[in-house]
């Protein structure tokens, strides 16, 4: 590499995790900006929840209680810039908790703050002119906890440009934070497509922490270990390339696989990545290791961002409740089902008897007999956690369900011999409604010490058609001849997550021989008979020719998605694993090979 590069390192991939995470980068990372991600969709509920019952709450408290109480001193020494969207709902007071730790340390840094994502307040609005839901198309809810606007990176580049040490934003898309920087560093402007992509993707492998790191590998055995497992770093180059390494004498691996997963995670279609502040194609992307731990990642390219924000509201959609039971013994599984059926047909007279109306929704799964597999799974166990989950619009249904449920441990299945932490508490279900603003509707603004100032960002779009319409996918092959049935895992890396209700679940080929098969069979017909028993809608498959990759995105898979969702795997973090299960031929000839694999 030549010329400025700036190292970018991210300590946080969600609110909870590890406390050694941002130690680790700032003192042994040799990191520029240290970055981080509070803010899943359901944490932004919990947030709205605290301030409405404390006006200086409503924020990621770990960002200033565990992140940068410790390090305040060594952040300001090394001149290290912080910028984590850790404000939530209220990132005014998070600035001032993290300003009275500055004031109490004696240490000097400026903090900025990023407003204009919380539309809270324009509920009324929204609803008097007919907004509905962007995927399912219901109505705007009664009543929302939020309302927030995913920012992007011009904000949070403007605020460095104004002198900031730190900044604060609410919510902003997850890669929002490392663009910013990139922007400020590299004086990338709104026309530069391919560097604003390619800063995207380096913002995006970093986002979630270690699982570019080893974290969540499929193939976890080359990890090591994950005792000390090392947090990302990204050092970027002007033109938007980047190496991805880790600090030394840590844990974890970076290898082509390892990288290539989390590029797949969660992004839909990847010639179309829809971001604030470009459009994504991410169908061309290349990487390849370059030393030890370190894959070099190029070919981003950019196309015009869209001329709206997506919005993400929370609101309260009844009550659920969970039972755990633990049966052993012949026929564990087919004695769990009946202990379910049994409670859910006891409690339903006792409703009926009540005028309390019926369940909204109930789910059984049975833990341990490959319920996830569908068809495809085994319940011969002899041991399981009988799982029964259900919905209702009152408490006091619940409290009946929770009652009721004990009872299991002496009167129904034998081998029964656990209650999974005592009587399940009921809880309030949050649902999410997405939908979308447009950009010139919602201003934005940078506040630094006393001074406010509105951000000038373009509202006016462009974006036409995914570059996806236009990629040339490698040619699916057929088998001839003799051939051998192998699991996708011998041939595929594999990383999968959600998106609302719908799952994603990207393969990507360990050889490029693979990949003509590999398109040949893994149809999006046999994806879809193999989520037959969880995937409602249709499913989608996008070619990653860069990689020897391809994304599929099943519909209506995850029984509404995130906390609305009854399922065990309520975020699709192990659909990857269920697809690598499934078996495909392949030529004879690659069995000894396969089989060493």
């Amino acid at each position: 590499m030549g010329g400025k590069t700036v190292r970018i390192g991210c300590g946080s991939g969600f609110w909870g995790d590890s406390a050694m995470a941002a130690p680790q980068l700032v003192h042994g990372g040799g990191i520029d900006y240290l970055v981080s991600d509070y803010l899943a969709e359901v944490t932004m509920s919990i947030l709205a929840k605290a301030r409405a019952k404390r006006p200086d709450a409503g924020y990621a408290t770990d960002f200033v209680t565990v992140t940068m109480a410790g390090l305040l001193r060594d952040i300001a020494r090394q001149g290290i810039k912080v910028v984590s969207n850790a404000g939530g709902i209220n990132p005014l007071a998070c600035r001032d908790a993290l300003q009275l730790l500055l004031d109490e340390a004696g240490v000097t840094l400026s903090i900025a703050v990023v407003l204009g994502d919380d539309l809270t307040g324009r509920a009324g609005e929204f609803r008097a002119a007919g907004v509905r839901e962007m995927f399912s198309g219901a109505a705007f809810p009664a009543e929302i906890m939020s309302a927030n606007a995913y920012l992007g990176g011009r904000p949070i580049a403007d605020a460095l440009d104004r002198g900031a040490d730190i900044v604060i934003t609410g919510r902003c898309v997850d890669s929002a934070v490392t663009l910013g920087p990139l922007m400020h560093e590299f004086g990338w402007r709104d026309g530069d497509l391919d560097q604003l992509a390619a800063g995207t993707l380096a913002g995006h492998i970093i986002e979630c922490g270690p699982q570019c790191t080893g974290g969540l590998f499929t193939d976890w055995r080359r990890v090591g270990g994950w005792e000390n497992i090392g947090y990302p770093i990204v050092e970027v180059e002007p033109d938007g390339g980047f190496i991805l390494s880790k600090p030394p004498e840590t844990d974890g691996l970076i290898c082509f696989g390892s990288v290539a997963e989390q590029l797949l995670y969660e992004i839909g279609d990847p010639g179309a990545y829809v971001c604030p502040d470009v459009t994504c194609d991410f169908t061309r992307v290349e990487m390849a290791e370059v030393g030890e731990n370190l894959v070099r990642v190029t070919g981003a390219r950019g196309l015009p961002p869209t001329a709206t924000y997506k919005v993400s509201a929370t609101y309260s959609d009844g009550y659920r409740n969970q039972a755990l039971l633990v049966i052993g013994g012949a026929e564990a599984a087919a004695k769990a089902r009946a202990t379910a059926e049994t409670v859910l047909a006891r409690t339903r007279k006792m409703f009926a008897a009540r005028n309390l109306g019926d369940y909204s929704e109930t789910r059984i799964e049975c833990v341990g007999a490959e319920a996830m597999f569908g068809a495809a799974g085994n319940d011969g166990s002899r041991e399981v956690v009988m799982k029964l989950a259900v919905r209702h619009d009152s408490m006091e249904a619940l409290n009946i369900f929770a009652r009721e449920f004990a009872p299991a441990g002496t009167s129904m299945a034998p081998g029964t011999m656990g209650f999974g932490g005592g009587r399940p508490s009921p809880g309030p279900v949050v649902g999410m409604f997405s939908f979308l603003v447009e950009k010139a509707a919602v201003p934005v603004s940078v506040v630094l010490g006393e001074q406010a100032f509105p951000c000038a960002l373009p509202t006016a779009g462009g974006f036409t058609v995914s570059a996806s319409e236009t990629t040339r996918a490698v040619p699916a092959q057929p088998v001839t001849g003799e051939t051998v049935s192998v699991p996708l895992i011998k041939l595929c890396y594999g990383r999968s997550g959600d998106k609302g209700d719908n799952a994603n679940v990207g393969l990507i080929a360990r050889r490029a021989e693979y990949l003509p098969v590999l398109r040949a069979q893994v149809t999006t017909d046999r994806v879809r008979a193999h989520f037959a028993h969880v995937c409602q809608g249709a499913v989608e498959r996008y070619d990653l020719p860069g990689i020897g990759g391809m994304n599929f995105v099943l519909h209506q898979a995850l029984g509404g998605g995130g906390m609305a969702s009854l399922h065990t795997d309520n975020l699709a973090k192990a659909y990857a694993q269920v697809l690598l299960a499934m078996e495909i031929e392949v030529p004879a000839a690659w069995a000894a090979e396969l089989a060493a694999a």
